[in-house]
């Protein structure tokens, strides 16, 4: 059976509007392509329904604005819109417990809601990363409940998402998709789908776990080469040497047909993949019988950077004169990661509890994140301009190195005298460490 239109353009609704839809939504709909978006969360429908993005991606609320402006975009909470749709693309959340199991409640009971509503001849697209064989064991049964056939009457394939926050709509248009079917019918459908929605590579797989495992490898293998370079900068620490040089320089080693490719260290790893997905690995392995070593030891490394990264500053400024409980310390950045306002497991929280800890103030800026919603996280409110973060700091921290926080003017900062400067994510360069200390200003960053 044929599971896309011969004669139009698919119609395509997204179940899960959250970052991930929203960013498909707006790439879709940018491609000519009309859109259903379904959601339970009555507040994000409205705030999308008026044309308001809540996400701090460029780009994306322009897109998502104008979309639904010119009627491609349409926003509900009623799964029964579905049935309009010939493309159904799920995005749920999938958080894991503290074991490292799937919470697969927001997937079962989306899929619950789904499966009564598909008609014959969809294709229904997994996104949402899961452990392997939950497509099969878990989402298939569920979709069923509705009476149709999954291969039969409805395609079903997993082609996960692999957007990076701050350059997701750039990535969806230049990334190749990976898609596995529950059988070659539905990965050959899902395969012509995207080529032809988005104009890009795709790479078909012969099982619907195979396209699971490919999502979790890759966001494996992030983490474990951001820990080593978390590591490498501990260490080269250890001898006054700047690992950002050690990084560049062992980078350019061939290995096979690339070269070898340590990520950079800073605060930490957040976000809402990194800090879960390898824990899919390990749970999933552990419950087979394997036992995987890695991922524990690639989570605890990363973990400890935002603790470490405090104490970076509690040293540096006792080493100046400074005593650290009657200083004030000026984190500029909370996201997780520059260039977004993303707090989601954002490693800058335990670096400012350990900053509090030690130090007589701290005080927060950023000018992405949303404001309510970091005050409630962090405990405290934000300071309302640079200025006013800055003003009397024996030390300023750049956890997150924002567009916005790239042209600050050092020289102009009302800071305290001989103030530090703690580099946690800004990657400043050696000409700009020598511009800061020309200004007064000390420098430390992680691993330099």
């Amino acid at each position: 059976m044929r599971f896309l239109p011969e004669d139009r353009a698919p119609r395509v609704a997204i179940v899960g509007m959250g970052y991930v839809g929203s960013c498909f939504a707006a790439t879709l709909t940018d491609r000519g392509l009309d859109v259903i978006g379904v959601d339970t969360n009555t507040e994000l429908i409205g705030e999308l329904a008026r044309g308001h993005c809540r996400f701090a991606e460029e780009g994306l609320p322009e897109l998502l604005a104008a979309a639904v402006a010119g009627g491609r975009l349409r926003v509900t909470t009623d799964y029964a819109a579905v049935a309009k749709a010939d493309v159904v693309l799920v995005a749920v959340g999938t958080p894991v417990r503290p074991d490292g199991s799937l919470a697969d409640e927001q997937l079962a009971r989306a899929c619950a809601d789904l499966g009564p509503h598909l008609r014959s001849g969809q294709l229904v697209l997994l996104k949402s990363t899961v452990p392997p064989g939950t497509v099969r064991s878990l989402v298939l049964p569920l979709l069923e409940w509705g009476g149709l056939t999954a291969g039969e009457d409805f395609g079903l394939a997993f082609t996960p998402e692999r957007l990076s926050e701050g350059t997701a709509l750039h990535d969806l248009r230049t990334l190749p998709i990976v898609a596995g079917g529950l059988n070659a019918e539905c990965a050959r459908h899902a395969a012509e789908f995207w080529r032809a929605a988005l104009d890009v590579e795709v790479i078909e797989l012969d099982s619907l776990e195979a396209a699971e495992i490919v999502k979790l490898a890759s966001n494996w293998w992030f983490d474990l080469s951001i820990a080593l370079g978390n590591e490498l900068a501990k260490f080269a620490a250890l001898y006054d040497v700047d690992v950002l040089d050690v990084i560049r320089a062992a980078n350019s080693m061939p290995v096979g047909k690339g070269t070898v490719h340590i990520l950079l260290p800073s605060v930490g790893v957040g976000g809402s993949c990194l800090t879960k997905d390898p824990w899919m690995v390990w749970k999933s392995a552990r419950e087979r019988g394997l036992e995987i070593h890695t991922v524990p030891a690639c989570r605890t490394a990363n973990d400890s950077m935002p603790a470490y990264t405090a104490q970076l500053a509690v040293d540096m400024l006792t080493k100046i004169g400074k005593d650290p409980a009657t200083s004030k310390v000026a984190v500029l950045g909370l996201a997780f990661k520059n260039n977004t306002g993303d707090l989601r497991a954002t490693p800058t929280l335990g670096a400012v509890a350990e900053l509090a800890r030690a130090c007589g103030e701290v005080t927060l800026y950023d000018p992405l994140v949303d404001r309510a919603e970091a005050e409630d996280l962090f405990g405290r409110e934000l300071a309302p301009s640079l200025e006013e973060a800055v003003r009397g700091a024996s030390c300023v921290a750049v956890l997150a190195l924002h567009r916005e926080l790239e042209s600050i003017d050092f020289a102009t900062l009302p800071v305290a005298e001989s103030c530090l400067v703690l580099d946690g994510r800004a990657y400043y360069s050696r000409e700009k460490i020598d511009e800061l200390r020309s200004l007064g200003y000390h420098y430390r960053g992680v691993g330099r």
